[in-house]
């Protein structure tokens, strides 16, 4: 027999199996998806076995031997091993690759950089009742070594760490012996109840959505803000769990994690597993293995969830499937989505998706019957949407209000007064986005990418967000030399600082990325402010979706224009869902809630539509552009980046591409470009673009692997193909 072996070059010249010899003595344990390490030129490397089949009758060269099995425990099965082919195609990104995305660190292809498995050593007895308590009878000089004994003769195994240094003397004499187990550090060990009732309208929804289990149906679950959709997955994961099936829910933000996390716990114990890029290697690893093993019938995660070796798949759920967080902007370019509705064909399971403002493209699809449609239009008990208002910032300014405008201001003094909550939302963080020189003109920009640094006042640097380039602030200007420094725009930290000053008697909590880089820092946060111990968290688009605080009773956006500025045709669907998720923190318990929402263009369409919180009125707005401009739904996006760091290069091959695009694409397919990139010089650098919209081009799949091809081994340019972008 032989072995088709996948090699742990990611290169795709060599984006292929080989073949190999299984020997005598591995051909009982050799099994298909296991990590083995084989001869390749002159070094041994490790590969993972995609098929094992009979040995060639008119093979004309010699074949070399699988040298041994690097892994027994990880074993990929067909599933996976579909899904990294799935992958592959999809993101023509090479097969290694796709493996080494789905695995985590300490399993991927290469050897294991440390050893995280922990365990915990027990004593057991290790030789009978009779022989011990005859022991006991005559060790009159030692009674803490005989109460070790007794203490075993009544219970089957003990700790022990928890025992002291008699137990040493105990092993030597053979009396006892010691046993390792397993441990998990993420296992739950609390109390669970299994039990929660839905309201009749959220009945109503599941009865829908559950008459499409045990069928690959993909449905949107439409509900406001508030609305316990959650409730709904927890229902219907706990009916596919009945039935012998295991179930997988998805969410956008490390931060949902937290408090859903701590629900499915509640109900459903050490059943469920989490996975998400703050996990330790450890515990990353410890939660693999126990999908692996089959001891979880739920898994909760981040996008990279999506690849967890769960097996016989009921119910795969995507919450907040509106979020760009689900797509993967970096080497291989996939979609959460697109790799759950491939689990969910191969497992003949339905794919929920559940969303109070849900992604044009996927409603559009619902809309069209392709996609089942259940919508939940009311909150949970006695809470209602909350009352939105709109405040024009030009007015504010010329009443010296920059940042908090009179009327959020008053709010939060009331809300304060009643000891209240707020929430208050800014998508920028770092102190200042802009520095210049008010005597000579100088502003910083980064060496790398050609953009303004960002101040960041706690750590007195200046910091680019797109390549990390960090440079120390020094108080004179680096050109004039002047102390004459302007920082301008405002950021989290900046506000942070304005709000102490306002507000002095206010406790207050800032949640972004720069105060959430330690392990445990979300769920910190999150949990010090349900518990009261803040009365305003500030944060970025991190604090706007699926977060529960009762006590919220008052939301304020401090610039609704950040992201409705960005020159991209989902700009508008961005703020929109951004901030109808984020008014929907407001209000979620009897109290009303309140959203004032700070503007420079009150009467912008979008935030008129958030104000009246409209989803269909926007939808049908948005579709119209989209329908004039040929964006989607109505035409899909490839996405093309020449880059290069040589300016020239990267000029000239672009067009090579347009060229070759032109000859090979269908005449129907639009090919807009080359352009310079939105982010034109990015780490030293340069990029030019062609975007592709098309509707239907049986050519377009071979054409892009072909044109993938051609610059596979070019060291001056590189491609980047993205097959529906998100930005564009």
């Amino acid at each position: 027999m032989i072995a088709e072996v996948l090699i742990e070059y990611n290169t795709k010249n060599i984006d292929k199996t080989f073949s190999y010899l299984i020997p005598p003595i591995l051909g009982p344990e050799l099994k298909k998806g296991m990590k083995v390490k084989v001869p390749f030129g002159r070094k041994l490397v490790n590969g993972f076995v995609l098929d094992i089949k009979p040995k060639p009758t008119d093979i004309k060269y010699e074949l070399k031997e699988v040298n041994k099995i690097v892994d027994k425990f990880l074993v990929l099965n067909d599933e996976l091993l579909a899904l990294a082919d799935y992958l592959s195609t999809k993101t023509l990104c090479s097969k290694i690759w796709a493996f080494q995305t789905m695995l985590p660190s300490n399993l991927k292809v290469k050897d294991k950089k440390y050893n995280l498995e922990k365990f915990d050593t027990y004593v057991t007895l290790n030789t009978s009742d009779d022989k011990v308590k005859e022991y006991i009878l005559n060790n009159k000089r030692s009674p803490k070594q005989n109460e070790i004994l007794e203490s075993l003769l009544q219970t089957e195994k003990l700790k022990k760490n928890e025992l002291g240094s008699s137990v040493k003397t105990l092993l030597a004499k053979g009396l006892i012996k010691e046993e390792k187990e397993k441990k998990y550090r993420l296992n739950y060990t609390g109390e669970t109840h299994g039990t929660h009732t839905l309201t009749e309208y959220q009945s109503e929804a599941y009865n829908e959505i559950k008459k499409y289990l045990n069928t690959p149906k993909t449905i949107l679950l439409h509900g406001v803000t508030g609305s316990g959709k959650t409730e709904i997955y927890m229902t219907l994961m706990q009916e596919v769990i009945k039935n012998g099936k295991t179930a997988m829910l998805l969410v956008p933000e490390i931060t949902l994690t937290t408090q859903i996390v701590k629900r499915f716990y509640e109900v459903f114990g050490s059943d469920v597993a989490i996975f998400h890029s703050s996990l330790s290697m450890g515990e990353k690893q410890d939660e693999f293995e126990r999908i692996l093993k089959g001891e979880v019938k739920i898994v909760i995660g981040t996008r990279s969830a999506v690849f967890t070796p769960l097996k016989n798949l009921g119910i795969i759920i995507i919450d907040e499937e509106h979020s760009e967080n689900f797509k993967q902007e970096t080497t291989p370019r996939y979609h959460a989505l697109d790799m759950a509705s491939f689990r969910s064909k191969y497992n003949n399971c339905p794919l929920l998706l559940g969303s109070a403002t849900p992604s044009l493209e996927t409603m559009a699809r619902a809309k069209k019957g392709v996609y089942k449609l259940v919508t939940l239009d009311k909150r949970v008990g006695s809470s209602i949407l909350p009352k939105v208002t709109l405040v024009d910032m030009a007015i504010e300014m010329r009443k010296r209000n920059p940042y908090i405008s009179s009327l959020l201001k008053t709010k939060i003094y009331d809300r304060l007064s009643k000891n209240e909550q707020i929430i208050l939302l800014l998508n920028r963080r770092g102190f200042s986005t802009v520095i210049t020189c008010q005597n000579c003109g100088y502003t910083y920009k980064c060496p790398n990418c050609d953009i303004s640094l960002t101040y960041h006042k706690s750590t007195n640097n200046l910091r680019c967000h797109y390549c990390g380039y960090t440079v120390f602030k020094n108080d004179e200007c680096p050109s004039c030399h002047e102390k004459s420094l302007n920082f301008l725009g405002l950021g989290t930290e900046k506000l942070e600082t304005e709000l102490k000053t306002m507000f002095p008697i206010a406790r207050i909590v800032r949640m972004d990325t720069d105060t959430t880089s330690l392990k445990g820092s979300h769920e910190r946060i999150i949990n010090d402010f349900k518990d009261g111990k803040y009365d305003i968290l500030l944060g970025t688009q991190m604090i706007s979706k699926g977060l529960d605080f009762p006590n919220v009773t008052l939301v304020g956006v401090i610039s609704a224009d950040t992201s409705l500025n960005i020159p991209d045709f989902r700009s508008s669907e961005r703020t929109f869902s951004l901030l109808t998720q984020a008014a929907g923190r407001s209000g979620r318990s009897e109290t009303p809630g309140e959203v004032i929402i700070q503007t420079f263009n009150p009467d912008n369409f979008t935030l008129e539509c958030v104000s009246k919180q409209d989803y269909n009125k926007f939808y049908n707005y948005e579709m119209q552009i989209r329908k004039k401009l040929s964006y989607p739904p109505y035409y899909y996006l490839v996405s093309i980046k020449i880059i290069s760091n040589d300016y020239d290069k990267a000029s000239s091959e672009s067009l090579k591409v347009k060229n070759f695009l032109q000859a090979n694409l269908e005449e129907k397919t639009i090919i807009l470009g080359p352009t310079t990139a939105s982010m034109f010089k990015f780490n030293n650098t340069y990029r030019f673009q062609i975007i592709l919209k098309y509707q239907f081009d049986n050519k377009l799949a071979n054409t892009l692997k072909e044109l993938d091809k051609k610059y596979v081994g070019n060291k001056d340019v590189y491609l980047e193909i993205d097959n529906s972008p998100l930005h564009i």
